[in-house]
């Protein structure tokens, strides 16, 4: 080798791919990165599809790699692209904390290492972590990860299917209300500080009611309220109220989030939109990583939807009789023992926020 080439080895940049949903933190650790004299940022992307082509066009040698995106987790991504192109990748995630189960995926699925992003502060939390990511980055590149190279080429463009993740940091607190929750919802909503895990609702109301009502709440709210609109995604700050009208709203699993889901449909429970179908699509969808109340109203809406959240694991609760206009659906969910515990409506957000807040 040439004293020329030497240099040219010397000087050589460690080229990397940066893939985060937040913008914030492709921000940070864009300049946290780009910081160290040996690394340099060749492209950032928000989700899997656009990483896919800076991939293939840049060819970086390491990828930072984030576990809760749109369309496709991130050790899903891992996966297909370590098939077709095998990549150093250091996961960078909330998620990806020791013994998690996410993480045994991640490094079994290909990544050389784990850097764990706070949970919260991420503006002063994460810019305290890039020494060790660039320290990381740099032995990453070291790696020779070919290994997971099938020895048969295969056409793996990500299609970018929707895909469950075992674990997301997203919460949501579902909330279910007819005659009577008009006052109700007023009351409560405004107990909930700005930074509350998001919060979907249905409310029996006609079609038109549900859009000034949600004007009405956001004005005393600390949190953002609004009328839900197909592909919301369900996130810390937002409260998400059901449009009244012909629509049936549901929660889906997209990626690493949850999202709404809107569309036309029969009654069900004597309503649409139902608490009922709320309910039942929250708790396949998020599971354990949801808080639920059923608040006053007449009938039965919401009762089997609420147990159908405590067999997969989130907590329920139901206003009690006391504070109810009408203990029509809290009764119903009682008595099936759809409902963990009967509380009184003041209670009902700060016990909501315990237990989804503080659930592992």
């Amino acid at each position: 080798m040439t004293n020329q080439s030497k240099v040219e080895n010397q000087e050589k940049k460690i080229r990397v791919l940066i893939v985060d949903d937040s913008a914030l933190a492709r921000k940070l650790i864009a300049t946290g990165l780009s910081q160290d004299p040996q690394i340099q940022v060749i492209g950032v992307a928000n989700d899997p599809a656009s990483a896919w082509d800076l991939l293939i066009k840049q060819q970086p040698d390491v990828v930072t790699l984030d576990v809760e995106m749109p369309g496709m987790d991130g050790v899903t991504f891992l996966k297909k692209y370590m098939a077709e192109h095998p990549t150093p990748t250091v996961m960078v995630s909330s998620l990806t904390e020791r013994g998690k189960k996410i993480t045994l995926d991640a490094l079994e699925a290909g990544a050389v290492d784990i850097v764990t992003k706070p949970r919260i502060g991420v503006v002063d939390g994460l810019p305290a972590l890039m020494n060790n990511l660039c320290e990381r980055v740099r032995h990453a590149a070291r790696v020779n990860v070919h290994r997971f190279a099938p020895k048969q080429s295969q056409t793996l463009k990500p299609q970018l299917p929707i895909t469950a993740l075992h674990e997301t940091t997203d919460r949501v607190i579902a909330i279910g209300a007819s005659a009577g929750g008009v006052a109700a919802l007023t009351r409560i909503i405004p107990a909930f500080p700005p930074a509350s895990p998001g919060i979907v609702i249905v409310l029996h109301m006609p079609a038109g009611f549900t859009t000034s009502f949600a004007e009405r709440l956001n004005h005393l709210a600390a949190m953002q309220v609004r009328e839900a609109q197909d592909g919301d995604r369900i996130r810390q700050g937002l409260v998400l109220l059901a449009p009244g009208g012909d629509r049936q709203m549901q929660v889906r699993r997209w990626g690493g989030q949850y999202r709404i889901a809107l569309a036309k449909g029969e009654k069900v429970s004597g309503h649409c939109p139902s608490v009922n179908v709320l309910f039942q699509s929250v708790a396949t969808s998020a599971g354990r990583n949801v808080a639920a109340a059923l608040l006053t109203g007449m009938g039965d809406d919401g009762a089997t939807g609420l147990l159908a959240i405590r067999r997969a694991g989130g907590r329920t609760f139901a206003q009690d009789k006391q504070t109810s206009v009408v203990f029509g659906m809290p009764a119903v969910a009682w008595d099936i023992g759809a409902a963990e515990e009967l509380l009184p409506l003041d209670h009902i957000p700060a016990r909501l926020l315990k237990e989804i807040t503080t659930r592992p």
